[in-house]
């Protein structure tokens, strides 16, 4: 059977939705970041990374969102439920999968970053000098930066139902983290094709099941 290697607010959520929709059997195995916000060394025990998402399957350990999910859609999908058919769709959903970490994720997570520069487990005495540097970082290139990634990915929304028109595919899958990390601290509160897709996704019951087992998500 499946396992899942499960971080609190991580990544590996997608992992329990896309396993929800496919409805194939795993087991979760829960782990709680640490003070730092980063995960614990148990996690090293399954990838020498130690990172989240990781699943075990057989004698196989597979790490990275993207490869996990491509791993259970070609191996689990059995009735073709997010199989697509039309070429442009596929290579849509291609480009979401890897854009979604490769392109705005660092962003999203380089956000997070400069936004606790003046928080725990900084040294109190330094905290004000992190907050106006990640402040000013912030303001100044960051956040122009994520502005021109939402804008983009409002403009597709905008006019497609799905990432990978014409259904829903492992590329809403991939893309739902960033969108809801976005949406959570605030780069997301004019754009109403952005918010029209999280709606929907959120609707899915496999998004419930999966939140029901893996826990709620906290990312502002």
């Amino acid at each position: 059977m499946i396992t899942v290697h499960h971080l609190n607010n991580s990544r590996s959520q997608r992992v329990l939705w896309m396993l929800e929709e496919l409805e194939v059997p795993y087991q979760i195995k829960l782990y709680q970041r640490e003070s730092t916000m980063l995960a614990p060394d148990a996690l090293k025990k399954v990838h020498p990374l130690g990172k989240s998402p990781v699943i075990t399957d057989e004698n196989r350990v597979i790490a990275e969102s993207g490869a996990i999910l491509e791993y259970l859609a070609e191996r689990y999908d059995a009735e073709n439920r997010l199989k697509l058919h039309d070429e442009e769709a596929r290579l849509q959903s291609r480009y979401w999968l890897h854009y979604a970490e490769g392109s705005v994720m660092p962003l999203l997570v380089m956000k997070l970053i400069f936004g606790r520069m003046g928080k725990p487990p900084v040294p109190w005495l330094l905290r004000p000098i992190g907050n106006a540097f990640g402040q000013g970082v912030q303001k100044a290139w960051l956040d122009k930066q994520l502005a021109t990634h939402r804008d983009f990915i409002e403009h597709h929304l905008t006019t497609h139902g799905w990432f990978a028109d014409p259904q829903f595919s492992i590329a809403d899958v991939q893309m739902s983290f960033p969108l809801q990390a976005m949406s959570a601290r605030g780069g997301a509160a004019d754009s109403p094709a952005i918010q029209a897709w999280l709606d929907k996704i959120q609707n899915r019951a496999a998004w419930h099941r999966a939140l029901q087992k893996g826990g709620e998500i906290r990312l502002s």
